[in-house]
């Protein structure tokens, strides 16, 4: 749920943030797939299978990737104040970001670099902490009501 939840929340701060800089909303998503297509997927701004498929695929098996290191950590707390679980997906955003710009080879990174300023990058991967948190929250809510009483 945590990765599903800041999948999605990414990609609407993705388009949002590519919007206030006056490129496509897509572009940022469709930049995801320059694993496949170079640095010209960047500039696709218009949704097509080929790119915005591929980068929508890739952005949210990634965005569950880096949920698996933040739910192995909160699964190691019993329920954790908010306060906690917020400073913990904070911290793996900024690993993930970390990762994806400073350890991962050019061609895999995830191409949002090559549409967004590097301030709008920074608020894309606190978004993305926001989701992380948020998803554990959703999920936690879920679970009490279907009463499923042990801590997520």
């Amino acid at each position: 749920m945590s990765g599903a939840v800041a999948g999605l929340a990414a990609a609407v701060a993705l388009a949002l943030l590519a919007k206030a800089e006056g490129k496509g909303a897509l572009q940022p998503i469709n930049a995801t797939s320059h694993w496949l297509h170079g640095d010209e997927a960047a500039r696709c701004e218009q949704p097509d299978a080929s790119h915005t498929l591929i980068g929508l695929a890739t952005h949210y098996a990634s965005t569950v990737f880096w949920a698996l290191p933040f739910e192995f950590w909160r699964a190691r707390r019993r329920s954790p104040a908010t306060g906690t679980l917020l400073s913990g997906a904070c911290v793996t955003s900024a690993v993930a970001a970390a990762v994806d710009y400073g350890m991962t080879p050019k061609r895999l990174t995830p191409g949002w670099e090559l549409v967004l300023g590097k301030r709008s990058l920074l608020m894309a991967y606190g978004v993305l902490a926001l989701g992380l948190a948020s998803g554990t929250k959703l999920a936690q809510v879920l679970a009490n009501r279907h009463g499923f009483r042990r801590p997520l």
